[in-house]
């Protein structure tokens, strides 16, 4: 296996009149293929963390490399290239656009990255979110489908340009039990059936029992 995300003194601070410190001297590295937890309590920089891993915001200190690129130097439209053919996110709310329908939401990261046709993204959706159980509910927009189905139309979007790599925030943690396994089964399905790495935040230490490895963020850094 392979290192797909190694970082090194991984730090940002808010420039606050009193500034804010959210990750501070992270040094991590996750290979290809793993289920990894992130965990810790309530603003500890759990989140802050997976959103520097995903490019969404930008360190103030230290390295992060995504399979093998250093990061610092790529610019805005590198920074966006790489997020959508290498990182797929899912987050604790769905953000399904409401006036698409399933099948439609999945098809707009295809449309962002350009590789497809689009009788061919059409198909795709579709085969992703029968993959999920959802083949009956292609046409229903958000607000017709239970909270259940609408994270896993979240998980088949981020699967959309077919990524190495899977970001979850609280992915299950708007949802009851019988739907937080689904969605959990799902993701442990990536990594062992379709070969992804997951990296999830999660308040459910039973859930990160389950994974392979747990990374404890407490004060922005690594217990």
């Amino acid at each position: 296996m392979s290192v797909l995300i190694k970082t090194e003194n991984l730090t940002r601070v808010l420039p606050e009149t009193i500034p804010v410190t959210l990750v501070k001297d992270v040094t991590l590295s996750i290979e290809e293929g793993e289920f990894v937890a992130i965990t810790g309590p309530s603003g500890s920089g759990k989140s802050s963390l997976l959103y520097l891993l995903g490019l969404l915001d930008r360190p103030t200190g230290g390295t992060l490399s995504i399979g093998g690129r250093d990061t610092y130097p790529m610019d805005e439209r590198e920074r966006a290239a790489t997020r959508l053919s290498m990182l797929g996110f899912v987050f604790q709310f769905h953000f399904l656009l409401p006036e698409f329908t399933a099948r439609e939401n999945v098809e707009i990261p295809m449309r962002k990255l350009g590789r497809l046709a689009r009788p061919a993204m059409h198909e795709q959706a579709g085969e992703l979110l029968a993959s999920l159980g959802l083949g009956e509910h292609l046409d229903k927009r958000p607000d017709q489908l239970s909270g259940g189905q609408r994270q896993r139309v979240a998980v088949a979007r981020s699967l959309a340009n077919d990524p190495p790599l899977i970001l979850a925030d609280e992915p299950t943690g708007s949802l009851d039990s019988k739907s937080s396994e689904q969605v959990f089964a799902i993701l442990e399905n990536l990594v062992r059936e379709r070969g992804k790495t997951v990296v999830a935040v999660t308040h459910d230490l039973d859930m990160a029992a389950r994974m392979d490895r747990r990374i404890q963020i407490v004060d922005g850094k690594i217990e």
